[in-house]
């Protein structure tokens, strides 16, 4: 029995299957044999989404601070005067 070639799935196509686990329309083994995945894949997938959620609409912890203006501004204009003739 020869072994099937390791697949790679891509980033929207792992969505599109936990989210359809997600909905809860189908059981999994119904999802399983429509998207030809083993069940363990799907739960993984789907506790992966469930996990990573809150990131989709940003993260509290990624909030940078505003940056000051004022000395590169001033740089600027040193810049263009020693660049001017």
């Amino acid at each position: 029995m020869s072994r099937r070639p390791r697949r790679n799935h891509s980033p929207a196509f792992k969505a599109k299957v936990a989210l359809a686990a997600l909905q809860g329309d189908k059981i999994l083994a119904q999802l399983a044999e429509q998207f030809d995945l083993h069940a363990s894949q799907i739960v993984e997938w789907k506790k992966h989404l469930q996990a990573q959620a809150a990131n989709v609409f940003g993260s509290s912890e990624s909030h940078v601070e505003p940056t000051d203006l004022k000395p590169l501004h001033a740089k600027i204009g040193q810049l263009t005067l020693e660049n001017d003739p």
